[in-house]
């Protein structure tokens, strides 16, 4: 998630943007760059890499007014072109934005037909440049103007060569003004403006604000004033780079609702909107290829693809796959999974298909990485990033981002298109916030298990993936030993293990094997191991053969697998945290693996 600071007072400027800057690393960037207005000029710098490399380029100034940005790349490659702010054509006006501009085609049309011409690969110019074209001297009135054409989320910061003030706007992406003496200042969070101010307003969506140095006014978009409250912070600056959590694995478990979101946003309206490079019906086969977690989310899209596509799918290791000599034509398309858009293995197995004239399709986070543009066609996550080495929001993110490849394909085999999952991921969201409310009972869960040295994780059908998940995560960050198996499965081996000592945790969300998964419990039961079920609502045969369970959302069984990882996140993060573990940096793991 990208980064905002303005200021605006008797200081200097460009310090008090830098270490603003600095305040928020911990979202993760790319680039970085700040905007200065000097004698009725602006001069921008804008550098790739850490801030470090900007502040190298940057030169004395006595300016008082200016707006700084950390870009975490969504629109075009990571690099100091494509770095914020953004200026207009005679550079009379910088932005800064975070958000995404989903019409951003069309206006890049409509401006390009009037002579604008682009410097960047991103949606974000557009703003400049759209505000560039209303403005007749009232700088807030053209940003209202511009705005008004825009289709998409927008934490917004713009400033003219001319004026004395600052232009803020939100919709959907968070931003705050923070109140000074003689000074005001604009960030997207609360970090880089703490050690100025504890008086803070935050903006809600469709609110926009002029800042000058001894006042400010909020209003409406259509124009109407707003009278907002004045919140005083009582945090610390050494706990609020995590938003108040312990560990950024909590942090991002938590940021799920805004996530899944994120994907969906601009994807999903009355219709499925992906762009993809090939054409549908020529497809008679598809490959998922990944690691780790991102292996877990392709067994499930194998799931999701042929309930609702009928096009056959195979599942395969990156790293076992790029070894093989699969049999592929140009009938094939290859899926690649990956957080980070490096992982060497998947990487390999990517350039071993292409070789073989397969299409190819990337499920990416991080925007300009070698897989992002070795893939024909792609469909980023924008789950933000993912700072906790253990993946959590990644991973639904690409299950929510398969269920609309699903969708998409169907629609475009001329299937029938299920409504009723289309609505059902609207709402999810919701869904998953309701939920994180139980964090408080699993904690108390965790208590009981935290010596444990074994655990089992049970699921059937598409919850299987969900179970072998939930292993992984209590083994990577608590290294307790932990196996996934189908339920189904349990018999024939596992159940040698089952005693007294072991926890067992069965996903029992609704599904038409329900009944199978009841007959494992007793299985389990019967040997006195320790189960914890997950499980919908109150049914009475759960009850009554589970030692602990814990209740999620319904939600249809396509997209149980959302719900479901979440207790098993939080199981393997409250045990971890309560052995003492460096939850966030568990040994031996790397965030993005870039070697074999």
């Amino acid at each position: 998630m990208c980064g905002i600071i303005g200021y605006i007072g008797e200081k200097e400027a460009i310090p008090i943007l830098i270490n603003g800057l600095k305040k928020l690393e911990y979202r993760g960037y790319d680039s970085a760059g700040l905007t200065i207005q000097n004698n009725s000029q602006l001069s921008t710098i804008k550098k790739q890499g850490k801030i470090k490399e900007l502040e190298k380029n940057l030169k004395d100034s006595k300016s008082k007014i200016g707006i700084a940005h950390t870009r975490w790349a969504t629109h075009g490659k990571p690099n100091e072109i494509n770095a914020h702010p953004h200026i207009n054509q005679n550079n009379s006006i910088s932005i800064v934005h975070n958000g995404i501009i989903e019409n951003h085609n069309a206006l890049k049309e409509l401006l390009e037909k009037e002579g604008v011409k682009f410097s960047s690969n991103t949606d974000s110019e557009i703003l400049a440049h759209l505000i560039s074209k209303f403005y007749k001297d009232d700088l807030e009135e053209a940003t209202i103007k511009a705005l008004e054409l825009v289709e998409g989320t927008y934490g917004l910061a713009v400033i003219n060569k001319d004026k004395e003030e600052i232009i803020v706007a939100r919709k959907g992406s968070p931003l705050i003004i923070g109140l000074g003496e003689h000074e005001n200042f604009v960030a997207s969070d609360v970090p880089a403006i703490l050690e100025h101010t504890k008086r803070v307003i935050y903006l809600d969506d469709n609110e926009i604000a002029k800042i000058k140095k001894d006042s400010y006014k909020v209003k409406h978009i259509n124009g109407n004033y707003v009278d907002k409250e004045i919140h005083e912070i009582k945090w610390s600056l050494d706990k609020i780079e995590k938003k108040g959590f312990k560990h950024f694995m909590l942090k991002e478990i938590y940021e799920q609702p805004l996530s899944i979101k994120n994907a969906l946003r601009g994807r999903l309206t009355d219709n499925i909107k992906l762009n993809l490079n090939f054409d549908i019906n020529e497809i008679q086969r598809i490959i998922l290829l990944a690691c780790g977690t991102s292996w877990h989310s392709a067994l499930i899209g194998k799931h999701l693809i042929e309930k609702l596509t009928n096009i056959p799918v195979e599942v395969d290791y990156a790293s076992e796959f790029r070894y093989r000599n699969p049999v592929i034509s140009e009938k094939d398309l290859t899926i690649v999974i990956s957080q980070s858009g490096e992982t060497a293995d998947t990487l390999a197995a990517l350039k071993k298909a292409k070789s073989k004239k397969s299409k190819t399709l990337g499920l990416i986070n991080v925007v300009g990485s070698t897989i992002a543009r070795e893939v024909d066609s792609g469909i980023y996550l924008h789950a933000g990033p993912e700072i906790g080495v253990a993946s959590t929001k990644a991973f639904t993110s690409q299950v929510l981002s398969l269920a609309l490849l699903s969708l998409q394909l169907a629609k475009g085999k001329n299937l029938p298109i299920r409504q009723d999952l289309m609505d059902e991921i609207k709402i999810l969201p919701n869904k998953i916030s309701e939920f994180l409310k139980e964090d408080t009972k699993i904690r108390e869960i965790a208590k009981e298990f935290k010596d444990s040295k074994n655990f089992l994780y049970l699921g059937r059908g598409i919850n299987f993936p969900v179970a072998l998940e939930g292993a992984l995560k209590l083994k990577e960050i608590s290294y307790i030993h932990a196996e996934g198996y189908p339920a189904a499965e349990m018999k024939h081996g596992p159940i040698a293990l089952i005693d007294e000592n072991m926890p067992v945790v069965f996903i029992a969300t609704k599904s038409d094997l329900s009944p199978k998964i009841l007959s494992n419990m007793q299985e389990v039961k019967s040997r006195n191991g320790k189960i914890i079920a997950i499980k919908n609502d109150n049914d009475y045969e759960i009850k009554k053969l589970a030692d602990y369970t814990i209740k999620v959302p319904d939600t249809l069984e396509e997209l149980s697998p959302i719900m479901n990882v979440l207790p098993l996140q939080l199981l393997a993060y409250h045990i971890a945290d309560l052995k003492g573990i460096d939850v966030d940096k568990p040994r031996n793991l790397a965030k993005s693996v870039t070697v074999e």
